[in-house]
Order: structure tokens, then C-alpha cells, then sequence
């Protein structure tokens, strides 16, 4: 059977589907609530929401132990471990690429904009779903996956997740610098200017602020 247990195997599968199911949940939730479509992906290619994945993946590693038990003691450790990685995520948007992706300034009982109550709770209750519904379920199906190819199918997926992730973090780097002024010095800097430019990458990210 692949990637029975717990295992790196299932955890890669766990970060992908989460990121582009996630991603698609907070499309449905910007049109829902402000009529507006947008694309909400973390990356340059695909609509992979990085924030879900790493989250989803988180509260697994976290809650794995506790499928099967009270729910109230999955919600408060949820909240702490979502609330804190939530913070973590903002902060680091912040001081590495220079960007606001969400700001709950306007929230009740917020943190620095950064978390509030209203969504350290949410993050409570996802973690009681998660652990006790969706992971069990994912969990099956991605067990499904006939062992033949399921390693290399895999290795493929993080391989082309990996890239993603690297120029994504790289564009949002150089529009960082631009922002400063810092001109490009080297062929990397360059082709980043050249293909990920600012009215680019805006485009992409509908809902991001810049710092400077």
C-alpha cells in the first residue's frame, strides 16, 4: 500500500491538494461576499494556495495523535497552532518579500493586524474537521494510489510545487528590491524584471499591498 501511515509521502499529497482546494475556497469566498473574482494563489503557476497547504500540513503533524478524542481539546490546541502560524505567515510576508497579503487592523481583539479572535477560533474549528473528517478521508484516497508509480508520481508533483514555490519567492523578492530601488546586477535579477514585473505580478496578486 503507498504511503501507508503517516509518512513524508502522504504529507506532500496532503500540502497540494490542500493548497489548491484551499485556493479555490477563497475564490468562492471573495465572490460570495464581494462579487468579485479573484485569483487567490500564492504561486505564478496554477491556483495553489501555499497558506492552506503549509497550514493543513501543520495542523496534521500537530493533531495526527489526537483523531478520535475530545473535540474541545482539538479546538483549543488548533487555535493556539493555527493563531501562531497564521502570525508567523504575516510576519514573514512582511519582512521577506515586503507585502501585506491580509490586515485585521479592522477586526475586534486583533494582534498587530496580523491574527484576531474571530479567525484563531475558525482555525479551531477547521482543526476538529480536519483531524476527525477530512484527513481520514484524504488520507484513504491518497493511499489509493497504486504503489507502481505512486513514489515517482509524487517526486514529479513536489518537483514542479518546489519550482513554483522557488520563482514565485523569487519574483516577489525582486519586486521587493525594485520598490527600494535596487537595480537588477545580475541575469537572474534581469529575467525577473524582464517576465515577473510589477504590473505583472499585481495582476496576479489581486489582494496584495506593498509596504513601501
Amino acid at each position: 500500500m503507498f504511503a501507508k501511515g503517516f509518512n513524508i509521502y502522504k504529507l506532500i499529497w496532503i500540502f497540494v491538494i490542500t493548497s489548491f482546494i484551499g485556493s479555490l475556497f477563497e475564490i468562492l469566498w471573495v465572490f460570495v461576499s464581494a462579487g468579485k473574482l479573484m485569483s487567490r494563489s500564492s504561486l505564478l503557476y496554477g491556483q495553489f494556495s501555499v497558506i492552506w497547504g503549509f497550514g493543513c500540513v501543520l495542523l496534521t503533524i500537530v493533531l495526527h495523535r489526537l483523531e478520535g478524542k475530545r473535540d474541545l481539546l482539538v479546538f483549543s490546541v488548533g487555535v493556539i497552532a493555527g493563531g501562531c502560524y497564521e502570525y508567523i505567515c504575516s510576519y514573514l510576508s512582511e519582512k521577506v518579500f515586503g507585502v501585506i497579503f491580509w490586515d485585521y487592523s479592522g477586526y475586534s481583539f486583533n494582534l498587530n493586524g496580523r491574527i484576531n479572535l474571530q479567525f484563531c477560533f475558525f482555525w479551531g474549528l477547521i482543526s476538529v474537521v480536519w483531524i476527525q473528517n477530512i484527513y481520514p478521508f484524504l488520507s484513504k484516497h491518497i493511499e489509493s494510489i497504486p504503489l507502481a508509480y505512486g513514489k515517482q508520481l509524487t517526486l514529479m508533483v513536489l518537483a514542479f510545487m518546489i519550482f513554483d514555490m522557488s520563482i514565485s519567492a523569487a519574483a516577489l523578492i525582486r519586486m521587493n528590491q525594485r520598490q527600494q530601488g535596487i537595480t537588477a546586477t545580475n541575469p537572474i535579477s534581469e529575467f525577473l524584471d524582464e517576465h515577473y514585473d510589477d504590473e505583472y505580478l499585481s495582476q496576479r496578486y489581486q489582494n496584495m499591498k506593498l509596504m513601501c
